[in-house]
């Protein structure tokens, strides 16, 4: 049984690294990717700017804009691929962390309620 979860971990985390590996296929691609708009963006395809959009446009600011580190705006391709596999191993890395963490959390809430509950 443990040797078929071990396989199965072992399956997600190829698959992970594979798409990371491919992400710089993203550039190869003409026009901007669905839903990664900014507020001038949708501005352009709808004819307005929703009014939540407009007021937390400016609350958060990625990590690496464009997937790609300042500076590199216009750098060769080999630069630019290099820089969406590390923002995609970035980003991978903290979904992954903060799954990790919630599990924790939840396994030890669970843990504590169950010794509550018997004693």
């Amino acid at each position: 049984m443990c040797g078929d979860t071990t396989k199965s971990k072992a399956k997600l985390w190829i698959g992970l690294v594979v798409m990371i590996i491919l992400t710089p296929l993203g550039l190869l691609a003409s026009g901007t990717a669905w839903g990664e708009w900014g507020a001038d963006g949708v501005k352009g395809l709808i004819g307005y700017v929703p009014k939540g959009l407009e007021h937390f446009s400016d609350f958060w600011h990625a990590p690496l804009p464009d997937y790609t580190f300042k500076g590199w705006e216009e750098a060769p391709f080999l630069h630019s691929a290099f820089a969406y596999i590390v923002s995609a191993a970035v980003g991978v890395a903290i979904v992954v962390a903060l799954a990790y963490l919630l599990g924790k959390l939840l396994a030890k809430k669970e843990k504590d309620n169950g010794v509550l509950n018997k004693g």
